[in-house]
């Protein structure tokens, strides 16, 4: 996500995971992140409604087929097009970027407008987090909110899909975007197989200061299906949520084998393998004498979404293309 006081994309929707995880809430938030609602029965061949959902935020009642959806969120956005639903959103976020076309505003998920959001007429709006009384604010509107939050699993990243795609009528769809990029996720680790299990990995959320991903993550669940090793885990505090600031001191001693840039964007500080290089004292690391550093996609890297089988897919060509191959 990216606002004009940002760390870095991926920072900001680490903080969103931190906060679903710690079961923690904003001011006019609701209390904890509850579990998605089981799955409707595969069998479901057209949109049944009204519908109800337990979301983020309880139990949301949906009465009819959406056909004016706001999203607040980029993931959901992405959702929402890949399952079909794209001729129903009349709004996304100033973050929402793909795919190309969407109908981008000034709206935000991070400090949502309820008068601005209003104006859209949405039938539902669906959004990451329940920022700045966002539920309450649109119930008094008659308007469903639907809050689906950072995940830290595969499974949580399909569960949140198909929930999507039930409320808006997709569900069946929303299955079908569901099994195509387990077969694709799976079909690539699979090939990868267990080369390169037990190397060491540092993952760069921000370097201005060294945000990184633990293995409890999202990100790090991704990692972990390759067998890698996060070099974060170890320093890891039950405040920072997954997501500890690391110093200088601590990479440089943890000496990781390889090292992922989700910060490449100007935006977000625009990192590179050559930069890297030259940070005082990472010249002796092993992931910089073997170039070993990759740059990837900021947007895929931060986001849970239909094109998580991309991500998976970078990460395994950068995996082919290093020393240890």
């Amino acid at each position: 996500m990216r606002t004009p006081q940002r760390l870095s994309a991926a920072v900001l929707v680490a903080v969103a995971a931190a906060a679903a995880l710690a079961g923690c809430s904003s001011a006019g938030s609701t209390a904890a992140v509850r579990a998605p609602a089981p799955a409707p029965p595969k069998s479901i061949l057209v949109p049944v409604f009204p519908t109800t959902l337990t979301a983020a935020n309880g139990s949301v009642t949906i009465n009819r087929q959406p056909s004016r959806i706001v999203s607040l969120d980029p993931t959901a956005t992405e959702d929402l097009y890949a399952m079909g639903a794209g001729n129903q959103v009349v709004a996304v976020d100033q973050d929402s970027n793909f795919p190309p076309g969407v109908p981008v505003t000034s709206l935000s998920g991070l400090t949502p407008n309820i008068e601005a959001i209003a104006k859209y007429s949405p039938s539902l709006v669906i959004a990451s987090q329940n920022s700045g009384g966002l539920v309450s604010g649109l119930g008094r509107l008659g308007v469903p909110v639907l809050i689906e939050p950072a995940v830290a699993t595969l499974t949580a990243a399909y569960q949140q899909i198909e929930q999507i795609g039930q409320a808006t009528g997709h569900y069946n769809q929303a299955t079908e975007v569901v099994r195509n990029m387990q077969e694709e996720i799976n079909d690539t680790v699979r090939q990868v197989g267990a080369k390169y299990r037990g190397a060491t990995y540092y993952w760069e959320l921000s370097s201005n200061p060294y945000y990184s991903a633990t293995s409890a993550t999202f990100i790090g669940h991704v990692l972990g299906l390759f067998g890698l090793k996060n070099i974060a885990d170890a320093a890891d505090k039950p405040a920072d949520g997954g997501y500890p600031e690391l110093s200088q001191e601590y990479i440089v001693t943890a000496k990781p084998q390889l090292i992922f840039l989700a910060d490449n964007e100007p935006a977000d500080g625009g990192q590179s393998p050559a930069i890297v290089a030259r940070r005082p004292g990472w010249a002796g690391l092993p992931a910089v004498q073997n170039h070993d550093i990759f740059g990837l996609n900021d947007d895929i890297a931060s986001r849970w979404g239909p094109r998580l089988p991309s991500l998976v897919n970078a990460i395994a060509n950068a995996l082919a293309s290093s020393a240890k191959s």
